[in-house]
């Protein structure tokens, strides 16, 4: 089947517009607690038509939750949802529908063949999809020569596809993907990038969570950083990198000193402590004069003061790292 020939459901899906010309999710204010303590707290997001939009934060950070109850699994305490401009808790069928997902991983009969779970998964689906539908998406994600192995004999990575197809079948506007990288060798990395990029350019809307920086920078336009149960950025990947500036490593005579004159330092930004030095940035370039005439004034030599370029993957670890007080170490946006 020639490439034109897989992409005519999809691309009839993607190109569906939403009722109202209403954005694919908006969530405002979303918070869940188990046992009094907040598992997602005052989320807000914004994820716009073709998107390929990276949830990034550590395991714990209430991705998987929040993802939940955008498909509408679990009930939020409060705040609102809206996919394509419904709710999923009030109106699961209405706003769920064009809208297909993965949380956490797959669920598969293991002693079916992949084309067999497809057509069960089909079979049960309203949109029922038939034989060629089912090609299609085995195509696309490059299964079609393993579709009647069983699925024990697959690889992780055949797993995530064979899930992927799944979802495929809905012909959805709106994919939502949970951690589809996990247990995925590089290669199967390299096919999901380039898989997430073709169905964007065919209209479909993505939103991928991920604890892993290097997955979604190469797919991703737009991100959302969360930590303990809030977002602390929320934008493009060229703004996140933009907002770096210049980070520099001090090493004193006196760390724990030197970082309670920082601490009182107006200008000083993002400060971690890494081994014996601390790491930080500056508003200006002109801090550095300020900074070392504070430590001189607490009777603190400089051992070394270096400047180096903020790497984005700092910059993600220095906006997930947390105070004792469980502030974000930069402000949300």
């Amino acid at each position: 089947m020639s490439s034109s020939g897989r992409a005519s459901e999809l691309d009839r899906a993607g190109d569906a517009s939403s009722p109202g010309g209403s954005l694919p999710l908006e969530v405002r204010g979303l918070v869940k607690r188990y046992d009094g303590v907040a598992a997602v707290d005052g989320v807000d997001l914004e994820v716009r038509a073709g998107d390929i939009y990276g949830f990034l934060g550590p395991n714990g950070a209430g991705k998987t939750t929040t993802m939940r109850m955008l498909l509408g699994l679990v009930r939020p305490d409060s705040g609102s949802i809206r996919v394509f401009g419904r709710d999923p808790t009030e109106e699961p069928l209405g706003a769920l529908e064009g809208v297909a997902g993965i949380i956490e991983e797959p669920r598969q009969y293991l002693f079916m063949s992949g084309r067999r779970n497809l057509e069960l998964l089909a079979a049960f689906d309203r949109q029922a999809a038939g034989r060629k539908e089912i090609d299609e998406v085995l195509d696309l994600v490059e299964l079609r020569d393993r579709a009647d192995d069983v699925v024990s004999k697959y690889s992780q990575g055949m797993r995530q596809r064979l899930g992927i197809a799944s979802c495929l079948l809905r012909r959805p506007r709106l994919l939502m993907l949970d951690e589809p990288a996990n247990g995925v060798d590089p290669a199967g990395l390299r096919f999901l990038r380039d898989l997430l990029r073709q169905l964007a350019e065919r209209g479909v809307t993505i939103f991928l969570s991920s604890h892993l920086l290097a997955e979604v920078q190469e797919v991703c336009s737009r991100v959302a950083v969360i930590s303990a149960g809030r977002i602390v950025y929320e934008g493009s990947l060229a703004q996140l990198r933009a907002s770096a500036g210049p980070m520099y490593r001090l090493r004193t005579t006196d760390l724990r000193r030197a970082r309670d004159v920082c601490d009182q330092l107006d200008g000083i930004n993002r400060l971690t402590v890494e081994h014996d030095e601390l790491v930080f940035s500056l508003a200006t370039e002109d801090g550095t004069v300020a900074l070392t005439q504070a430590l001189a004034d607490a009777n603190l030599g400089i051992t070394s003061l270096a400047h180096e370029q903020a790497t984005l993957e700092g910059l993600f670890f220095s906006l997930t790292e947390q105070t004792p007080d469980h502030s974000p170490v930069i402000p949300a946006r």
